[in-house]
């Protein structure tokens, strides 16, 4: 039994698990395909007499290189090795060369296997008890000291030939299922790294963008470069952009304006020359401004790049009732003097204040607003307000969300803070019995919202225009999320530029697709009155359904409680909604004009349900074009020019 044991011992020394077949047969061939698909490739391999196995590619004669073959340049001699490396399966280093005392000519150039020589093996530092400790991390070596060479020297006729050639290979070829991943078969073309590029400005990482090359070329074989390469070519884009980034924006700019007077953009460095504020608006943002800039939303909400600058954008509402950008910056510091920087351009830019500003409840803010946009110069002092979504976005945070979630607080309140048919004394009285019923009278918080309430409380301003830019909770909501989409905290400036570009785009693409659709089709109408047609005829498709929804319920829940005589063309009516309790709306109406309590036209420029109830009883069948603002038509930019500083007309019809 132990004679038979030592047997297969023996028989196994120098073979793989046992395979006793192998010390049979000097020669073993494992067949597979060349990397080009069209030539095959048999690698065998020979054993020493000590049990080392030798590996020989097998391939065309042809792609074989000999000793004593000439090339007539060094480049050539090294592709032809390179290509038949591929063919066998293994990567080639250059490595040891020969030159001239000038070193202007090669004498002679050693290519290796890329597994020649061996690494060092770090065993780790001593921790001093006596044990080892390793350092850094797992790594693994490809070396193995394979002796493939191929020494091309240099001949009397400046040519070069083949001085040394050493086939056999000490460890196995890679196979054809991941001839793919050998370095020659990997190249970053200028296709793929176009893909790595465009897929940046849209937020796309490299891993995403190298599954979307493997479907493009069908398959990751296919591709011809790795997950690896696709990220090393996503840092060597960043690489490139360097402490050059701030200047490579500012030039950029330059440019921009060059070629278009109406690009406005302005920047401060610090001392050291690093890039502060920098603040930019095209042309499309200027005229958008002209039609749209009466109600203006300010938001700086979140860092957006390497350098946690804020980026802050001037936003306001167009005619499909979609945000609009008019205006962008960045900001390294959220202190008074860069918000007056920027207002300060701002006016510069656009040539006038914006009617109502909106932002947060930021203090610097505040200072910034009320020392810029004022009355100088025959311009309008703009409005502050402050936006309720951010605020009544705290009412958890500060009140806590026991009180908020788990009883009626929040819907009671909301009652008297969105409503927009209240007075300011049924605002306040209301206010007042929520605060004592919840016991809520020495929260300072509360308090302080209660004592700048005018700035937030619809209303206190119903006889402002807001364009829903105030009171409609998901706009500051929105358009966070349209610019935090993409935004990544590592980005560079360049980064940034190139995906806001992209979302500038994708937002007047938008615009314009719904331009097309406001244009080339007409809403269906749900009544039998005209005036429902003539606004299909003027309005936007968004515009339109609300004045719509107006148009119905001025048909269904209307009660006409008292009507007067008709004085001097003007006739004055008592109305009851019934979806509104114990409240009396007051309508004067004429054929071209209509003012309602209610004062919805004046926040929000749609004309309100009780003032079509008017028109319709005293037999109005046209849309009275006193109640037709520019910026909701379908024709809002027309006659616009980018030098304008008026304030639009809709803005003193309401």
């Amino acid at each position: 039994m132990i004679t038979s044991d030592l047997t297969k011992i023996a028989d196994n020394q120098g073979s793989i698990c046992g395979d006793k077949s192998r010390l049979s047969s000097e020669v073993s061939s494992d067949v597979s395909t060349g990397s080009t698909g069209s030539e095959g490739s048999v690698t065998s391999y020979m054993l020493s007499p000590g049990g080392r196995r030798y590996f020989k590619p097998t391939v065309d004669v042809s792609r074989i290189p000999f000793c004593g073959q000439v090339f007539e340049t060094l480049e050539k001699g090294c592709k032809f090795y390179t290509d038949y490396g591929v063919l066998s399966g293994f990567d080639i280093r250059k490595t040891t060369e020969k030159t001239t005392e000038d070193k202007e000519n090669v004498l002679l150039k050693y290519f290796v296997c890329n597994r020649e020589g061996f690494n060092d093996v770090d065993l780790g530092s001593s921790n001093g008890s006596g044990s080892k400790e390793v350092q850094g991390r797992r790594t693994m070596s490809r070396r193995c000291g394979c002796k493939a060479k191929f020494v091309l020297k240099i001949s009397s006729a400046n040519t070069y030939y083949v001085f040394s050639f050493v086939e056999q290979h000490n460890h196995p070829l890679v196979s054809e299922s991941g001839r793919h991943f050998l370095k020659a078969n990997r190249k970053m073309t200028v296709g793929l790294r176009n893909i790595v590029f465009y897929s940046s400005k849209v937020n796309i990482g490299p891993r995403k963008s190298f599954c979307f090359a493997k479907e493009l070329y069908g398959g990751y074989a296919n591709v011809g470069a790795t997950l690896c390469d696709f990220r090393n070519c996503d840092r060597d884009l960043k690489l490139y952009v360097g402490e050059r980034d701030g200047q490579m924006m500012i030039d950029k700019f330059k440019v921009m304006q060059e070629t278009c007077k109406s690009f406005y953009y302005a920047y401060e460095v610090d001392s050291i020359g690093h890039l502060t504020k920098l603040f930019w608006s095209d042309a499309v943002g200027r005229r958008n401004f002209e039609v749209y800039g009466d109600a203006v939303s300010f938001d700086a909400t979140f860092d957006t790049n390497k350098y946690n600058m804020i980026f802050a954008p001037f936003t306001g509402v167009d005619k499909h009732d979609k945000c609009v950008t008019f205006v962008a910056c960045l900001l390294s510091q959220e202190s008074v003097t860069d918000y007056s920087w920027t207002f300060s351009h701002f006016v510069k830019a656009m040539g006038r204040n914006p009617v109502v500003i909106v932002t947060d409840q930021y203090a610097a803010m505040k200072v910034a607003i009320r020392d810029t946009f004022v009355a100088v110069n025959d311009l309008v002092a703009s409005k502050h307000r402050l936006c309720m979504w951010h605020i009544m976005d705290k009412f958890p945070m500060k009140l806590g969300n026991r009180l908020c979630k788990e009883t009626d607080f929040m819907e009671k309140m909301k009652t008297y803070i969105w409503s927009s048919n209240i007075d300011i004394d049924e605002f306040e009285t209301g206010w007042g019995a929520i605060v004592k019923e919840f016991k809520l009278e020495e929260n300072k918080w509360l308090s302080d919202m209660y004592a700048i309430r005018s700035c937030w409380i619809p209303a206190y301003f119903r006889n402002k225009p807001m364009f829903g830019l105030m009171r409609t909770t998901s706009r500051s909501e929105s358009e966070n999320f349209f610019f935090s989409r993409f935004h990544k905290q590592g980005d560079t400036l360049c980064e940034f530029w190139l995906w806001f570009q992209s979302e500038m785009d994708m937002q007047r693409n938008e615009t314009v697709r719904l331009d097309n659709e406001s244009n080339t089709s007409l809403p269906t109408t749900l009544s039998t009155w005209f005036i429902e047609d003539d606004a299909a005829e003027l309005f936007t498709r968004a515009i339109f359904y609300k004045i719509q929804e107006e148009i119905l319920a001025s048909c269904y829940d209307m009660q006409i409680k008292r009507i007067s005589e008709e004085v001097e063309g003007v006739t004055h009516l008592e109305i009851r909604d019934v979806k509104v309790k114990d409240k009396l709306f007051k309508v004067s109406v004429s054929r071209n004009h209509v003012v309602c309590s209610c004062k919805k036209f004046v926040m929000c420029g749609i004309v309100c349900r009780h003032a079509f109830c008017g028109l319709k009883q005293i037999g109005v069948t046209k849309f009275p074009r006193t109640l037709v603002l520019n910026r909701w038509m379908k024709i809002a930019k027309s006659g616009t020019s980018s030098d304008s500083v008026s304030v639009s007309n809709g803005y003193f019809k309401m």
